[in-house]
C-alpha cells in the first residue's frame, strides 16, 4: 500500500499524461468537435475516473472508493450545469467554435488551482470549526432552491461579464491570440476576456460544488481527485452538451434535489449518520431518473410536434 507522497504522486503523473494526451492526440488539431465525438471522449474521461476508483480501492479500501465515486458523480453532474453558463458566455463574447477548445483549456487549468485552494481551505474550516458544517448545509439548500427557479438567459451581465468591460480590449478576434495590437496599442482579444470571465464564473463555481463534495467525505485527497477527474473531461462533455442542451430539461430539477440531499445530510451530519454507499445510490438513481424523464419529455414533445 502506498503512502499519503506516492498517492499523490501518481495522481499528478496521471493528470499530466492526461493533459498531453488531450493536446496532443485526442484533440490535435481539432476546430471542431462533433456531438459523436464529443460522446466517445466522454466516455473515455469517465472511464479514466472509474479506473482511478479501482486504484483508490486497492490503495485506499471500498469506504474511500465509494466517498470517491460519491463525490464524482455529484461533481459531474454540476459541472452539466456549469456548461450551459459556459455556452452563454461563448455565445456573449461570440467566440467562434474553432477558439472555444482553446478557452475552455485555460479554464480547465485555473480550475486544477482554484480548487486546490478551496479544497484545502474547506477541510481546515471543517476541522476547526464544526458549525462551518451548518454553514455548508444553508450554502447548499440555498444552492438547489436557486438552481431549480432559476430563469432562463434573458440578456443580462453577469458579474463577472461586467468585471471584464473594465479592460482595455480589442472588440475584434486576432486568430486564438490572446492579445493583439491595435494603432501600436498592445490590447486584450475578446478570447482573453472569455477566458478571464471562465476563471471568475468558476470561482463562484466552486463555492457550490466544493461545500457539496466536502459534505461527503473531507479526506484531501478523495475531495480533491474527484473534483479534477470530474472536470478533466469538461471539454469533451461541453461540446456533448452544447449539441445535447435541448434534451435535458429536468437537469436543474434532478439537481436540486441531489443539492437539497446532501446539505441536509451535511446539517444533520452530528445527529444522523448517512451510510456513503446509500448517499451514492440515492445520487445515482436521481442522476438516472433525471435523465430518462427529460429524454421522455423531449420524445413527446417531438411527437405532438410531427402529430
Amino acid at each position: 500500500m502506498l503512502d499519503s507522497t506516492a498517492m499523490w504522486t501518481v495522481f499528478l503523473i496521471v493528470v499530466v499524461i492526461m493533459f498531453a494526451l488531450d493536446l496532443g492526440v485526442l484533440n490535435r488539431g481539432e476546430k471542431h468537435i462533433s456531438v459523436k465525438k464529443a460522446l466517445y471522449l466522454t466516455a473515455f474521461w469517465i472511464s479514466i475516473s472509474l479506473l482511478f476508483a479501482v486504484f483508490v480501492y486497492f490503495q485506499r479500501g471500498p469506504d474511500a472508493t465509494v466517498e470517491y465515486l460519491a463525490a464524482y458523480v455529484v461533481e459531474k453532474m454540476m459541472s452539466v450545469d456549469n456548461l450551459f453558463v459556459f455556452i452563454i458566455i461563448f455565445a456573449y463574447f461570440q467566440v467562434p467554435d474553432e477558439y472555444q477548445h482553446k478557452a475552455l483549456f485555460y479554464g480547465i487549468v485555473g480550475a486544477l488551482a482554484f480548487r486546490a485552494l478551496f479544497v484545502v481551505a474547506g477541510v481546515r474550516l471543517l476541522e476547526q470549526f464544526d458549525f462551518v458544517m451548518y454553514i455548508f448545509g444553508a450554502v447548499l439548500i440555498i444552492t438547489a432552491i436557486r438552481t431549480v427557479i432559476k430563469k432562463e438567459d434573458n440578456g443580462k451581465e453577469s458579474l463577472a461579464m461586467r468585471l471584464s468591460k473594465r479592460f482595455k480590449s480589442s472588440p475584434d478576434f486576432d486568430g486564438n491570440k490572446m492579445f493583439t495590437v491595435k494603432n501600436g496599442v498592445r490590447m486584450m482579444t475578446p478570447l482573453l476576456l472569455c477566458v478571464i470571465v471562465i476563471e471568475l464564473s468558476d470561482i463562484m463555481f466552486a463555492f457550490d460544488s466544493i461545500p457539496a463534495v466536502l459534505a461527503i467525505s473531507t479526506d484531501t485527497f478523495i475531495v480533491y481527485t474527484s473534483n479534477i477527474f470530474a472536470i478533466l473531461g469538461l471539454r469533451s462533455l461541453y461540446f456533448a452538451v452544447h449539441g445535447m442542451m435541448n434534451s435535458l430539461d429536468y437537469l436543474k430539477y434532478g439537481l436540486g434535489v441531489i443539492l437539497v440531499f446532501v446539505g441536509v445530510k451535511m446539517i444533520l451530519s452530528d445527529h444522523y449518520h448517512v451510510d456513503v454507499l446509500f448517499s451514492l445510490a440515492f445520487i445515482c438513481i436521481v442522476m438516472l431518473v433525471t435523465i430518462m424523464a427529460s429524454v421522455i419529455h423531449k420524445k413527446r414533445v417531438s411527437a405532438s410536434k410531427t402529430g
